[in-house]
């Protein structure tokens, strides 16, 4: 069986939260009117989640148990001032053969101020996510090194999921638009293994700077353009551009680009540009479809890639490892494509297809979601394939097929 050990007790006491909280699984008819809800400067949600996974090898199939708890919490504490905190707690239990795995990750903890309506300043570890693509966000300076614990492939959860970086954010607000500055200093000189370290080696391990503006030229049209860098580092440039075609269909362009090293050689130095480019159009019945190209110039061609994956596994398994802590593409191309339908079928019920191919050796990964809405719980039922080759991009992953079930309750 799939469920066994403490997730399936979670799962089996969110599963009568949803039964006794939420007024569509009682059904009742005669509840009084609805009152206005006092607004809550904090949320919560335990979520429990059992699973059962396929090797890549072609073994025997593994399952396990997840349990998380995630606070956000954003308290006005005196006239002009507030404090954020959010925090994630990963609790892992696997087949019991290594023992559990406990991953604490601090996404903010920091202070702000608003002396005047057009100024903000904010001290502290915050969650930077720069970027309008979905699938891949080349002006994201602040993603690499922040993931401690991966729940999921959706973009979302892995944006939502992090580390914060420590550093002074300074924003200047006007009528259309405005100019944001960021200094991240060096706190440490190494990342940490501890399951509740607040790990400043990972984000902060050398001192780091950004620059954006943003400024509205017309309705829907509001560039922005960033410059980035930091100790050892050549300044990178960035843009963001989104567009309203029509009613339905957003298109959206990402870049950034500079000189750096090659992923595969760093002593190898040159210009190399990233970038994301899509489209999303929104159908009347609620169903969006996001169609993405990606491309990575500071990664290996594939002629290059082909080298690699063929040659030293220790080598092959390093590179692999720098970009999955840097959250960057591997190869030179890829494509993202995404489908989300709120309300399919009956209401509450939600589905997302995510398909993330490698265009230069074709591998990809797809991934379902199925998942239905209560007042106060979600159920959702997940499926994950990684297809390819031994050794590319996703077909050199652990897990082949990965099936899971997932109960969350809002606090």
């Amino acid at each position: 069986m799939i469920m066994r050990y403490p997730g399936w007790c979670v799962l089996v006491f969110m599963a009568g939260s949803a039964w006794a909280g939420s007024p569509d699984a009682l059904d009742l008819a005669d509840l009084p009117g609805d009152t206005p809800a006092a607004v809550r400067d904090w949320n919560a949600f335990v979520e429990g989640a059992a699973q059962r996974w396929q090797p890549v090898d072609g073994g025997a199939a593994r399952q396990g148990q997840r349990l998380s708890v995630d606070l956000n919490v954003d308290h006005a504490f005196a006239p002009e001032w507030r404090a954020v905190f959010a925090d994630r707690l990963d609790i892992d239990w696997r087949n019991r053969l290594s023992g559990d795995s406990e991953v604490n990750t601090l996404k903010e903890l920091y202070v702000s101020n608003a002396p005047q309506s057009d100024e903000v300043f904010d001290l502290g570890r915050i969650n930077v996510r720069n970027g309008v693509a979905s699938g891949y966000n080349p002006t994201d300076l602040f993603r690499r090194d922040a993931l401690r614990s991966v729940v999921s492939p959706d973009p979302d959860s892995l944006r939502d999921n992090r580390l914060g970086t420590v550093m002074l954010r300074a924003q200047r607000l006007w009528d259309r638009g405005s100019l944001t500055a960021i200094v991240a200093p060096r706190l440490t000189d190494a990342p940490s293994d501890n399951a509740w370290s607040p790990d400043l080696g990972a984000t902060n391990r050398q001192t780091r700077w950004q620059l954006a503006a943003t400024r509205q030229f017309a309705p829907g049209l509001s560039p922005q353009w960033l410059l980035s860098g930091g100790d050892g580092e050549s300044p990178q440039a960035g843009a963001n551009l989104t567009g309203v075609v029509n009613d339905a269909t957003v298109v959206y362009l990402e870049w950034s680009g500079g000189r750096s090293g090659a992923l595969t050689d760093p002593d190898a130095q040159g210009f190399h540009s990233r970038l994301a480019s899509g489209a999303t159009y929104t159908f009347p019945d609620k169903l969006s479809l996001t169609a993405e190209y990606e491309y990575n110039g500071a990664a290996p061609d594939r002629n290059g890639w082909n080298a690699l994956r063929n040659g030293s596994p220790v080598q092959y398994g390093q590179y692999r490892e720098l970009t999955a802590d840097r959250q960057d593409l591997p190869t030179r191309d890829a494509l993202f494509l995404y489908a989300s339908w709120q309300d399919c079928a009956m209401l509450h019920l939600d589905l997302t297809l995510l398909e993330h191919v490698d265009l230069v050796d074709h591998s990809r990964l797809t991934w379902l979601e199925a998942r239905y809405h209560w007042s106060r719980v979600d159920l959702a039922l997940q499926w994950q394939l990684n297809s390819g080759a031994a050794n590319s991009d996703f077909g050199a992953a652990p897990q082949r097929r990965v099936a899971q079930i997932v109960m969350r309750g809002y606090l």
